[in-house]
């Protein structure tokens, strides 16, 4: 189960051709995501004159990390991952437990069983006919949940019946989780991109959302909760880390999620000497705390290969979204470290334990402490630390490295052949977790994925997406705070006259990734687990298209 966390359409015309496609050292990127009708985020713009990249991006078309045909251990280990989904699926649903026997899941946990299924089918553990027969009962079960006052799904569904549920699986609602929400929208995309026959009912679940309380003017991500007296409260949901992961997803479906996407405010804390970054919001402020934690980075690069949510034409080995890359890599690193210094082997992630607390945020850096574990009381629980089985078979995929093969034999093997991995291995010496989750075995499949094919987001599908098309002419889109995705706001003229925004993350700042300039700003390549020296990219300028002989188009 997933507990709270650190929290009609007229075409523009087109006026001024030179105004509109401004070719300052861009290639084919914008262009290909306007044409497609969708707009970008003002924080994913083309850039300017100024940000120009100095030559064209490289093009790396290995993935970061291990990639390959699975070997025999590895495909029986995906098989041993899928078994939690078969012991553990609900027929009249289409849904899965989020853990063991237990009758109750979250969005995010639903997502992480698409995760599995997707991968269950490419690994060829399941046939065509096995994966249409879920994914349409799941579609069809998702479409027509009963969504908490409205606006969108609760936090917690009866599996067995779908109804609308508490923590303690009692028929009632408690909220929206948009962090769940978030990954929901990662894996419903990746759904439509892969498999174009189902975009209708793809389409069709995230269009009954609502979106007007969530997707906040100045692009923050707000979830929902009920106060004692029974009223709704709005609140802004998710730390660095979760909410930069969660913003791409609502950014994948043509939402501006500017300042999820930011991360601002940004401090360090210096680990085995490796500046560790930390969200900047003070939690006794804020009250939310500030975990950081394996599991963001890793389903951002597993999924989305560390890239912005737009298409990247530069290839999977060149993450565009430079920081992330940079930040998973440090913290991949910091474990190393931790390791190497102790002997204490590390892959550590939020997950579930058995008997009280039932779940813990097994941090590399919280509440002003290094490898610090707490419940969701924030009681610090050493005893409850852990090698997550999804954050080592994460980061083995991620990173081709002596220390992730030692990551791999430790939980490669910790598991029952009839219902798939356990969480983890206790580092105290205590013995393994014994509970059995989707959201551990989707991620260690959808790992296995990445080894065998690379991100498992693939950008396939160039059809017309009645996202875009649906309520043409009438005012539901704009009820429903629906993005108006076949508008596209056109480049100014005159913005290398602008004053330019300094990147949260400077070129200056990476250290294991080395900068490179790409069309949305700052992307990241040739990532290692040793600091990098390089030089900092430097701007091509150019002359606007209008201004160009005709032999230079």
């Amino acid at each position: 189960m997933r507990l709270t966390r650190p929290s009609t359409r007229p075409m523009l015309p087109l006026l001024s051709l030179a105004c509109a496609t401004l070719a300052l050292g861009l290639g084919a990127g914008p262009a290909s995501a306007q044409e497609s009708g969708t707009a970008l985020p003002q924080s994913l713009a083309p850039l300017t004159s100024a940000e120009a990249p100095s030559e064209p991006v490289e093009t790396h078309p290995r993935p970061f990390g291990r990639q390959g045909e699975l070997t025999e251990r590895e495909m029986e280990m995906a098989r041993t991952a899928w078994s939690y989904f078969v012991e553990r699926y609900q027929p009249e649903t289409g849904l899965v437990n989020a853990v063991g026997s237990y009758p109750s899941t979250t969005l995010w946990d639903t997502a992480s069983y698409i995760s599995g299924l997707v991968a269950a089918y490419e690994l060829g553990i399941i046939d065509k006919r096995t994966f249409d027969t879920r994914a349409t009962k799941l579609i069809r079960t998702l479409r027509n949940l009963d969504l908490f006052r409205g606006e969108a799904p609760n936090k917690v569904y009866n599996t067995q019946t779908g109804e609308k549920v508490n923590y303690a699986n009692q028929p009632g609602e408690i909220g929206y989780s948009v962090l769940d929400m978030g990954r929901m929208l990662v894996w419903l995309r990746i759904l439509k991109e892969r498999y174009p026959y189902l975009a209708n009912g793809v389409d069709n679940v995230p269009m009954r959302w609502n979106y007007c309380n969530i997707v906040n003017d100045d692009g923050r991500l707000f979830g929902s909760l009920v106060r004692g007296d029974g009223e709704t409260r709005y609140v802004q949901e998710g730390r660095l880390g979760y909410e930069e992961y969660a913003a791409k997803g609502f950014a994948l479906w043509g939402f501006d999620v500017t300042a999820a996407l930011d991360p601002q405010p940004l401090n360090y804390t210096r680990i085995y000497d490796i500046d560790i970054p930390y969200d900047g919001r003070d939690p006794r402020v804020f009250h939310n705390q500030n975990y950081v934690l394996t599991e963001s980075y890793l389903l951002d690069g597993i999924e989305l290969g560390w890239d912005l949510p737009v298409a990247d034409p530069a290839g999977p080995g060149n993450a565009s979204h430079g920081w992330r890359a940079e930040f998973a890599h440090r913290i991949f690193e910091v474990q190393k470290r931790r390791f190497e210094a102790t002997g204490v082997i590390t892959a550590r992630s939020e997950h579930q334990v058995d008997g009280q607390p039932y779940f813990v945020y097994d941090s590399i850096f919280a509440d002003g402490y290094a490898w610090n574990t707490l419940d969701p009381s924030d009681t610090y629980q050493p005893d409850r630390a852990a090698v997550a089985a999804k954050a080592a078979i994460g980061m083995w995929a991620l990173w081709e490295d002596e220390y992730t093969d030692l990551l791999f034999e430790t939980v490669a093997d910790l598991s029952e052949a009839e219902g798939g991995f356990y969480e983890g291995l206790y580092e105290n010496g205590n013995g393994f977790i014994p509970l059995q989750t989707a959201n551990n075995n989707g991620i260690i499949l959808a790992a296995l994925l990445y080894k065998a094919q690379g991100p498992v987001l693939q950008y396939a599908n160039d059809n017309t997406s009645y996202w875009d098309t649906a309520w043409a002419g009438t005012d539901i889109r704009a009820n429903k705070c629906l993005p108006e995705t076949q508008v596209v706001e056109l480049t100014c003229c005159a913005c290398e006259d602008l004053p330019q925004p300094k990147p949260a993350v400077t070129a200056e700042e990476f250290q294991f990734c080395r900068p490179v300039n790409g069309p949305y700003g700052l992307g990241a390549t040739e990532c290692g687990t040793t600091e990098q020296s390089f030089a900092k990219p430097e701007p091509r300028y150019i002359l606007p298209q209008a201004c160009r002989v005709p032999w230079g188009q």
